[in-house]
């Protein structure tokens, strides 16, 4: 408004100081004024319409910034949005790697280790007492994955894992009868039967052993022990994989 007066009264002394304003007295004055009351009037709306212009001008300019606002907004947004579909899409990359690495390890058949031996191979024999104390089980039934070896009657791992062993033992009343089952030369379970007066005695015992690849199992007498056996194979030695680790 103060630039809207300030316009008029400039616009009223440029008329008032207008040449030749003494001199027209053959002028009629109430043309004059109705004259200028109209250019005023007109004036007056087109000030109103500079001023609308510039309220619809300000009003656009708060649009402008609000809109830029909510650009920058939604620009924030989507980066926010960006970065974490890139995480996602790095988790599902992991995912997929460690699915195929299981589909990989699941489709790997497992090692089949298993063997089962008796002492005799021909006839009888009578194993003990003697300084060599392992039991070597000559009749080999079966050895899958060759662990086991007849010459020495040791079985070597030959993966880590899980594994099931059996042992039987049958002899006489004229010497302590029974054995140990031993890894790594340190005894794990046994059977023992010290001598009777009824004839002969038979013992079994079984255990399940984590071994590591190149640990050693195998079978031998108490000190001063025997044990019996023939092709009946009642003294006998058996073992095999449960599961690799």
């Amino acid at each position: 408004m103060e630039f809207r007066a300030l316009l008029l009264l400039t616009l009223l002394g440029f008329m008032l100081v207008e040449p030749g304003f003494g001199q027209r007295a053959d002028m009629d004055f109430n043309e004059w004024m109705t004259a200028n009351q109209e250019f005023i009037k007109n004036l007056e709306v087109n000030l109103k319409n500079v001023e609308q212009c510039k309220t619809d001008v300000e009003a656009l300019d708060a649009r402008l910034n609000a809109t830029v606002d909510e650009l920058e907004r939604q620009k924030a947004e989507m980066d926010k949005m960006k970065t974490e579909n890139e995480d996602l899409k790095a988790r599902l990359n992991e995912t997929e790697k460690e699915i195929d690495a299981l589909k990989q390890s699941s489709g790997k058949a497992a090692p089949q280790i298993a063997f089962s031996a008796s002492l005799a191979n021909s006839g009888e024999i009578y194993s003990g007492p003697s300084t060599d104390k392992t039991l070597v089980f000559k009749r080999v039934f079966s050895n899958i994955g060759n662990g086991y070896s007849a010459n020495s009657g040791i079985f070597t791992a030959p993966v880590n894992g899980l594994y099931y062993f059996s042992f039987s033992t049958y002899g006489y009343n004229t010497h302590t009868m029974g054995a140990m089952l031993m890894k790594n030369s340190v005894r794990q379970i046994s059977t023992y039967e010290s001598p009777t007066a009824d004839g002969s005695d038979s013992s079994s015992n079984a255990a399940v052993l984590q071994l590591a690849v190149g640990d050693n199992v195998h079978v031998e007498l108490w000190d001063d022990g025997r044990v019996y056996d023939n092709l009946n194979g009642h003294t006998t030695f058996s073992g095999f994989l449960l599961f690799p680790l």
